[in-house]
């Protein structure tokens, strides 16, 4: 099964964008099903504050995995994981109009106001699985640039 359709298939299974983008990328980030699912919980709905997409923190997530830096000499990972950090936020916000959760689904997602409205315009259903699919696509096309 492809990244993008994992990916939807957590989503759609209820699971939050940010945990359906990073658990897609389990295996390569060396993770558990249920350690990618876990990492990725609290970062849904824009830490469920409408901030920064859910998918979108999830994709950073993998990248931070990949190219992260965990050695306090290795400056080189450091830069490497700034550039893909930066070109992540940059094409999400180019293709999809913003990284903030809020703005991209018009509605303040941090109120009870907002939820209501996200949910009687299906928007958690019909807009944010093509945030998922997106953050999949600059995924993708970032990783394939590292190599």
């Amino acid at each position: 099964m492809l990244h993008k359709e994992k990916a939807l298939d957590y989503f759609n299974r209820k699971f939050h964008c940010s945990q359906a983008v990073l658990a897609a990328f389990a295996d390569e980030c060396g993770l558990t099903e249920e350690q990618a699912l876990k990492l990725g919980a609290c970062f849904g709905s824009g830490m469920r504050k409408g901030e920064v997409c859910g998918a979108c923190t999830g994709a950073l997530m993998v990248l931070g995995s990949l190219y992260g830096q965990y050695d306090k000499m290795d400056t080189e990972s450091r830069f490497t994981a700034n550039e893909v950090n930066d070109k992540m936020m940059n094409r999400f916000a180019e293709m999809c109009g913003s990284y903030l959760c809020n703005d991209l689904l018009r509605c303040d997602i941090s109120t009870a106001e907002g939820v209501k409205f996200a949910l009687e315009n299906n928007l958690f259903t019909e807009f944010c699985p093509k945030m998922v699919a997106n953050a999949v696509d600059i995924l993708e096309q970032i990783i394939a640039e590292q190599k």
